[in-house]
């Protein structure tokens, strides 16, 4: 009886001895990024995006003029529903464990908070990268297709590097949503602020820089759309 009490604390000893392995980010990553596709509502919030991608790429056929059918066109068409659904999707991915009242599971499982959210964060620049790329390419399957049916030459008129400033803007508004998801940590409220920042703030700073000669130049200096809109353009510059 001895013996067989000696021996179970020794094992005993043994276990507690082991050091625990902490969870690999790889793997909390690919928790996150399942997270973002197996519900119904994140499943068809991905699907917007090629949804949207495929009907601005028709109506860009459909109702833009001959002239200008060129591959910017077709991007910069593709691209704006994007800025706006990027943001939603980093916002949702932040603010989940609080909203949907999962944080008490993830955060047991994983204590530290900053790798949950930084799981987040490179799952949600994944999203966007990926859906950029996708974005990319539907506009060259628009380009050769519309001009076409048109009749007219092809235009590639986006640079490499242009394109590099595209898929730059839009990670720039996905993080922004990462962080009033993480400032907030309330879906409703981050989203809010998000579309108070990117549709209220840049209207009533165009109308303050059209009417008071005072802010037109102090305009480029706080109006962050303002800056990103040069990415998107490819106008960036030294200046």
């Amino acid at each position: 009886m001895t013996t067989v009490t000696a021996a179970r604390t020794a094992a005993d000893r043994t276990t507690v001895s082991e050091p625990i392995r902490p969870v690999p980010l790889s793997r909390v990553v690919g928790v996150e990024l399942r997270k973002m596709f197996d519900t119904r509502s994140g499943f068809w919030l991905m699907a917007s995006i090629v949804i949207a991608g495929v009907l601005t790429t028709i109506a860009t056929i459909l109702l833009a003029p001959d002239d200008q059918l060129t591959y910017y066109t077709f991007a910069k068409a593709i691209g704006f529903p994007m800025t706006f659904i990027l943001p939603i999707i980093a916002v949702l991915a932040i603010t989940g464990e609080w909203s949907q009242r999962t944080g008490l599971t993830t955060f047991t499982l994983v204590p530290h908070r900053n790798r949950v959210i930084l799981a987040k964060v490179i799952a949600s620049v994944s999203v966007g990268v990926a859906s950029m790329l996708f974005a990319l390419v539907i506009g060259v399957v628009g380009n050769l297709v519309g001009t076409a049916i048109a009749g007219t030459d092809i235009v590639w008129d986006v640079s490499f590097a242009h394109g590099v400033y595209i898929i730059i803007g839009s990670l720039l508004c996905l993080l922004t949503g990462t962080m009033l998801g993480i400032l907030f940590r309330s879906s409703p409220v981050a989203l809010v602020a998000y579309f108070v920042y990117a549709l209220v703030l840049p209207t009533l700073a165009g109308v303050l820089a059209s009417t008071q000669s005072w802010f037109r130049d102090l305009r480029p200096w706080v109006d962050l759309n303002l800056a990103e809109s040069t990415l998107f353009e490819g106008t960036i510059s030294g200046e």
